[in-house]
């Protein structure tokens, strides 16, 4: 039997998918760790269902993105050594077949799960117009980025049948917001403007600043969104504000956050940090 093996190594399809990039779409558990669903089977299979669905939708759009910005890729020391279509790993014709691969189980899905499908087609198109243009406009490239975590979120709720509250909607916007600026922060100081075009129209003090604000507001609606929504966690504040202080130490002082999934998966505080709020939250909302 014929399968996508044959034609690239499992190695490859593995660097082009970018599985450890997946933790992003555990924003699509949000609405059911709120919704203090989380000890319920069906709500807990449907959410592991709008991941994976995500999962499939992101490792697409992760193809997508080295295509078009193979050239880029080539310039940079790191993505031209490990992307494998900027180091020539995989042909451009092998990377298609993949890409229809996940296309086409996304297809199928439609059929199963058609409301958290119909967000993942917003995601998918608006990705397309990220690749295509977007990413060549200051401001718009880091918003386009942060709406797609809030998408995350709408899928997560669509496919458990909840509804989303709009702070937790505004938590998630400005949280990806600072994530970008971050990224954005960091890739001017380590590789100037030569990976990403759009880096040469940004300044650092600028994307500081965007850093700041969007940090601030964080902490703002998350506390307005606890207080309001669910004031039985109170208690996890301290550890958002510990979580966003640490990140920020790490890329001030340690220079990285380039890549938000590398540096959460190398720093321990951080992923203390992390596991302690989940802890509160499931603790907080059992309790009641």
């Amino acid at each position: 039997m014929y399968s996508i093996t044959n034609i690239m190594p499992i190695v490859a399809i593995i660097k082009l998918i970018r599985p450890l990039h997946w933790i992003k779409n555990t924003f699509v558990f949000a609405p059911l760790i709120f919704s203090g669903l989380f000890t319920n089977s069906y709500a807990i299979k449907q959410a592991i269902v709008s991941f994976i669905l995500f999962s499939i939708a992101a490792s697409a759009t992760y193809i997508l993105n080295d295509y078009f910005d193979i050239n880029a890729d080539k310039q940079h020391p790191l993505k031209a050594k490990t992307r494998p279509l900027a180091s020539g790993e995989v042909t451009i014709l092998q990377a298609t077949i993949l890409l229809f691969i996940l296309y086409s189980f996304l297809a199928i899905a439609s059929f199963y799960f058609p409301k958290v499908i119909l967000i993942i087609i917003i995601y998918l198109l608006m990705n397309v117009a990220y690749s295509v243009y977007f990413k060549t406009q200051p401001v718009l490239d880091i918003f386009i980025i942060a709406t797609g975590f809030v998408l995350r979120v709408y899928a997560g709720a669509a496919i458990i049948k909840v509804p989303v509250s709009p702070l937790m909607c505004i938590t998630t916007l400005t949280l990806s917001l600072y994530l970008a600026a971050i990224k954005r922060r960091q890739e001017i100081i380590l590789n100037g403007s030569k990976s990403r075009g759009v880096l040469s129209k940004y300044s650092l003090e600028l994307v500081d600043k965007y850093a700041l604000i969007s940090a601030a507001i964080t902490i703002l609606f998350y506390s307005f969104y606890v207080v309001i929504d669910k004031p039985n966690i109170v208690i996890s504040i301290p550890c958002v504000i510990f979580g966003l202080y640490r990140y920020w130490f790490i890329v001030e002082i340690n220079n990285e956050g380039e890549s938000p999934v590398t540096t959460l998966f190398t720093d321990l505080q951080l992923q203390l940090s992390i596991a302690s709020w989940l802890a509160i939250i499931i603790y907080s909302f059992w309790s009641f």
